[in-house]
């Protein structure tokens, strides 16, 4: 027991000189690539790794006489997970994004310290110990939280409030340039060539005359023609590929890019940036289809640096939908709001 305890002890010291290292610049986040696709299994297995490696060092000290308390130990490990994402996480993730992960870690350890009376005790006894009072030290650190805590609080506020008409540090690039090509599901798509394969007329042929002709003008959705109504079951072609792709965007993309598509969603104010409003003629109205194609697949995390991809929440939708599904998403947005992609011509 006391030799599997202190290889996890080992475990937990050399992720936390790694994490410290990074902390301070001195090791590079990417040092240990987290891997396109496999990205959140890996942090899992990551975070599994370090509370085991946590769990043997806390034994070892604890056999030493030098056990940590069970109030610090769920403070530094919610701390420990704030840094990690912070810092260990490449592309960095958006802040409104770790805010909701520190927020479940924080819920996690409450339940961990209160999963038995014993330790639940031992955790709130320090917390007792302040508000009671009962010693001088107590008193003072009492009144302090009362002070301080306040003036943390209502100055982070005030600071996040204030209007500024200082210059963004950085300017973002809302459509940086496309690469040539993308690969997607094991193949690769040219973005200048490629076409949306569900363009087709009633006889299955790609057909963009054909899409076209059913709507009436540009502007906000459902401008189709009398005879052209993609919620008929009996619709087919185009209509029919526009409906299967409404499906999809209500199963996946509503809660953030809302039911009109504004990018008012059910989530959508817990990012920041809010996410794109599909119905501004300066987003998808201003691009082509196989653009909208890549953004979809490789989501947030794919965009190159100058779109900076730590601030952009979309995860990358290869690794949930399939080609074809992506398609019809992309032939259902555009219906809906009306707009024709722009050709490469």
């Amino acid at each position: 027991m006391k030799a599997l305890m202190s290889v996890g002890a080992l475990v937990g010291v050399i992720g936390l000189l790694l994490l410290i290292g990074m902390v301070m610049g001195v090791i590079p986040s990417n040092t240990v690539r987290l891997v396109e696709g496999y990205m959140p299994m890996q942090m899992l297995f990551e975070l599994a790794l370090f509370v085991a490696g946590f769990a043997g060092l806390s034994y070892l000290l604890g056999s030493m006489g030098m056990g940590i308390p069970r109030f610090w130990q769920g403070i530094l490990f919610w701390a420990f997970i704030l840094l990690y994402l912070k810092y260990r996480v490449y592309p960095p993730i958006p802040f409104s994004v770790r805010a909701m992960y520190g927020t479940v870690s924080l819920i996690a350890v409450f339940m961990w310290m209160s999963s038995n009376e014993e330790d639940w005790k031992k955790f709130k006894q320090p917390i007792l110990n302040v508000l009671d009072a009962q010693s001088g030290f107590n008193k003072v650190l009492r009144y302090v939280y009362l002070v301080l805590l306040p003036i943390i609080i209502g100055g982070f506020s005030y600071m996040s409030m204030k209007p500024t008409s200082e210059e963004p540090i950085e300017l973002r690039t809302v459509h940086p340039a496309p690469p040539a090509s993308t690969k997607v599901h094991g193949k690769s798509y040219v973005l200048q060539t490629a076409q949306n394969p569900y363009r087709v007329n009633t006889e299955g042929k790609y057909d963009q005359e054909y899409t076209n002709s059913l709507i009436v003008e540009q502007s906000m959705g459902r401008l189709m023609k009398p005879n052209a109504n993609p919620w008929d079951p009996k619709a087919e072609g185009y209509l029919k590929y526009v409906r299967e792709g409404g499906e999809i965007f209500f199963q996946n993309c509503h809660f953030c890019h809302g039911d009109n598509l504004n990018g008012r969603g059910l989530h959508a104010f817990a990012f920041n940036p809010i996410p794109a409003n599909f119905t501004d003629p300066g987003t998808i109205a201003q691009l082509q289809e196989t653009f909208i194609f890549w953004r979809v697949a490789k989501g947030g995390i794919g965009l190159p640096n100058e779109g900076f991809p730590w601030a952009s929440v979309m995860p990358p939708w290869e690794q949930h939908l399939t080609t074809d599904e992506i398609w019809k998403v992309i032939l259902f947005e555009y219906w809906h709001t009306g707009y024709y992609p722009r050709t490469w011509d």
